[in-house]
């Protein structure tokens, strides 16, 4: 069992739960991002460092995650890619993805991604809020609970 990072876009908040959640567990956690990150010393955590360019740090978290795993993601085409290799995947904002959500998800972000590409304003992602954080939190504590019944 293993936790993945797509560490580039993360919220500080978010990593430091997931820190003291490996510290708690055990679990190994990996941070994968395209720019150094700092972690925490402790065994079961660690950073890896890949190269700079697009979609480069979730190649290589969608090349190493296994079935059962858990990955923390805002990023849907990654989480999609995660959810088709029978991974959990979990954004900063306490939702999870799942193969009933994905497909709605991949499809609004591609058509975001056409209004902005036409150059229509739509906006960015909400401010993250203590609700956020609280969410997440709460997610993640099911989700290792869980794990350690099977």
């Amino acid at each position: 069992m293993h936790i993945w990072v797509d560490a580039d876009a993360c919220p500080n908040v978010i990593k430091e739960i997931l820190f003291r959640a490996a510290r708690r567990t055990g679990l190994p956690l990996t941070l994968v991002a395209n720019q150094p990150v700092r972690v925490p010393p402790g065994r079961n955590i660690r950073s890896i460092q890949v190269a700079a360019g697009f979609d480069v740090a979730d190649n290589w978290i969608v090349a190493q995650v296994q079935p059962g795993e858990l990955v923390i993601t805002a990023d849907i085409p990654l989480a999609a890619a995660a959810v088709a290799q029978q991974a959990y995947a979990l954004n900063p904002r306490g939702e999870f993805y799942t193969e009933a959500n994905i497909r709605q998800r991949l499809t609004m972000r591609n058509f975001m991604d056409q209004l902005r590409s036409t150059g229509i304003d739509t906006g960015g992602p909400a401010a993250f809020h203590q609700r956020d954080r609280q969410a997440f939190a709460n997610q993640l504590d099911r989700w290792l609970v869980q794990q350690t019944q099977r």
